[in-house]
């Protein structure tokens, strides 16, 4: 097993988190990161179904405006 460095406040905010659950705070973050990387594998493959084609037709669709003040960057 290896070690990792968390920031303290991170850390303290599981550690209550894992007491409340009855749980360890390894598995706080072992559950936390599984379900990061199942919602990137997700992603994945709903960006491997994508098409150029079909995306370029979804923003031939969007008007060619300049945005709102409050908008621009």
């Amino acid at each position: 097993m290896s070690t990792i460095s968390i920031p303290d406040e991170i850390y303290q905010k599981a550690l209550d988190f894992a007491k409340a659950q009855h749980v360890s705070v390894d598995d706080v973050f072992t559950s936390a990161f599984m379900e990061h990387l199942d919602a990137w594998n997700r992603l994945k493959e709903r960006a491997a179904r994508g098409r150029r084609e079909e995306f370029l037709k979804v923003l031939d669709k969007v008007p060619a405006v300049e945005p709102e003040e409050f908008d621009r960057i």
